[in-house]
């Protein structure tokens, strides 16, 4: 349940409240002017129950109020916490994306740089560039406008000029370094180092 419908079920609540408090004091109050009146007591019986399911809905109407106003705080509290955390990871977001542009561009820089290196093809760094990026020899085809076949073919030239045996060769080539191995890599590295006692 949303605030809005919490509120308008809220204000039905207190509605309907104040109306089977109005029946039941209505009803109480025939019932005194039926008794001066000297009306019989199953017409009495009768509207003393109306006053009674009257009042008792009032009752049970006005919990209901009570609790769906609680529930409408409670909701809106939630509701300022959640934008304060919305807030606070778009300030973040915003942050990462200004430290890491730096990065992407020097990056960007070096692995242009290693192209050249390799004296690659203006079509071949497509292609490289759309391998890294995870995309099969069909899908940058498509990127490219022209046949699988040629993806492939330009794929092979660049491998070739790379001294690479492929795709994850050519992804490993410019991330392997990138990504932090992690303190068990370390450990793995340190135990291979160390001298055998056989």
């Amino acid at each position: 349940m949303n605030g809005t419908e919490s509120g308008s079920d809220g204000r039905l609540a207190g509605a309907l409240a104040a109306l089977f408090a109005a029946v039941g004091v209505l009803s109480a109050l025939d019932v005194t002017g039926d008794l001066r009146e000297g009306t019989p007591w199953g017409h009495v019986a009768l509207e003393l129950a109306v006053a009674a399911v009257g009042l008792g809905g009032a009752v049970w109407m006005a919990v209901r109020y009570l609790a769906l106003r609680r529930e409408a705080r409670a909701l809106g509290v939630r509701a300022v916490a959640l934008e304060a955390r919305v807030r606070s990871s778009a300030h973040e977001a915003a942050t990462w994306k200004r430290e890491a542009a730096a990065l992407i561009a020097g990056l960007g820089a070096a692995i242009d740089g290693q192209f050249d290196r390799w004296q690659l093809s203006p079509a071949e760094r497509d292609v490289a560039l759309l391998l890294l990026k995870g995309l099969s020899h069909k899908e940058i085809g498509v990127v490219r406008g022209v046949e699988e076949a040629t993806v492939r073919q330009q794929a092979r030239a660049l491998y070739r000029k790379a001294g690479l045996s492929g795709r994850h060769d050519l992804a490993a080539f410019f991330l392997e370094d990138l990504l932090d191995p992690g303190p068990r890599a370390a450990a793995v590295d340190a135990e291979a180092s160390r001298p055998s006692s056989q």
